[in-house]
């Protein structure tokens, strides 16, 4: 397999008069934990979507193994989305049921594993269960695929410290190694100890792709530091970046 998975060449995205990328180059190796960080509103999302085949780009190509995305990636792609898409009626058994009959490459010993140590049974309804839990949930699902690419958009968003250690836990040591994880958030210090790389996006530009210890050792701080400096509020020639 080519040690590229991700390439983005001149990549556009409008949605009618508001552009959400503009003129986004990036190539993303297999093999890496990668953070997608920007404040709200620079395009990560966007960017996920593009991926994973949801939208079409104004301009410009985006690939996956050499192939655009659509139904030949889906079979690689493994994608968590902002917000819970589960119908509410559905039991925790039917969301394992579906994964299954649906992914091929889906590791139903590993999802019950992990759902065994959530204490949660296959009769539960996911109406009953709580916000933290269901993320949970999610994520056990997406991560017992052995796919190339997972996109997880805002995994840690609005759980708490305790969910956000186990979230983290688990994309550590359940994602398929040869494969690739682009984390996006913008909550830099939860998720910095695991990162192999970073990618800083602003108004839907690359303004940053490099190795985390690479930055580290060269601005002498974090990286996390290094996005509040990039991102504080009235910087950046004066934008008003809410973060």
């Amino acid at each position: 397999m080519s040690s590229e998975l991700v390439t983005c060449k001149d990549l556009w995205l409008s949605y009618g008069t508001v552009t959400a990328l503009s003129g986004v180059n990036l190539t993303l190796a297999a093999g890496r934990i990668v953070g997608l960080l920007g404040p709200n509103g620079s395009g990560k999302t966007t960017l996920i979507k593009l991926l994973n085949g949801l939208i079409q780009p104004t301009s410009g190509t985006v690939t996956i193994q050499g192939l655009t995305p659509g139904p030949k990636t889906k079979a690689q792609v493994s994608y968590l989305p902002d917000r819970p898409y589960f119908a509410d009626w559905m039991k925790v058994g039917d969301m394992l049921d579906f994964f299954e009959d649906f992914y091929l490459d889906f590791r139903r010993d590993k999802a019950e594993e992990m759902c065994g140590r959530l204490g949660l049974k296959k009769n539960v309804r996911i109406r009953t269960l709580s916000k933290g839990t269901l993320e949970k949930l999610q994520l056990v699902l997406v991560m017992s695929r052995r796919s190339q690419l997972y996109l997880l958009d805002e995994p840690i968003a609005g759980v708490d410290p305790a969910a956000r250690d186990f979230i983290l836990r688990t994309i550590l040591t359940n994602y398929n190694e040869d494969g690739t994880v682009l984390l996006s958030t913008h909550l830099i210090s939860d998720v910095e100890q695991v990162l192999d790389e970073v990618v800083f996006l602003q108004e839907g530009h690359v303004i940053l792709h490099d190795n985390v210890d690479a930055i580290r050792e060269r601005e002498g701080k974090s990286v996390d530091a290094l996005f509040r400096e990039k991102f504080r509020m009235g910087g950046q020639g004066g934008k008003d970046n809410v973060w």
